[in-house]
């Protein structure tokens, strides 16, 4: 299963507030583009990486499940 590498970042955006990004990036780390990111801020560092690092497996999962789908059609169409 091949993705595009993601990157996880949780910043304190105000004092007590901190919030999750999912970035796309390049091979080599760099950022590229915002998946998602919080909506709201979490009162502590361990909630927003727990609420993050859900996001970034939904975000696995549905990559997954679109390279299954057309792979599935690529099989159907030499069939």
């Amino acid at each position: 299963m091949k993705h595009p590498p993601i990157k996880l970042t949780i910043d304190e955006a105000a004092p007590g507030s901190f919030v999750w990004t999912l970035l796309q990036t390049d091979d080599g780390g760099a950022p590229k583009k915002v998946l998602k990111a919080a909506e709201y801020g979490s009162d502590t560092y361990e909630a927003a990486l727990a609420a993050g690092t859900r996001a970034m497996d939904a975000e696995l999962r549905r990559n997954a499940a679109a390279e299954e789908r057309s792979s599935k059609r690529t099989a159907a169409a030499s069939s």
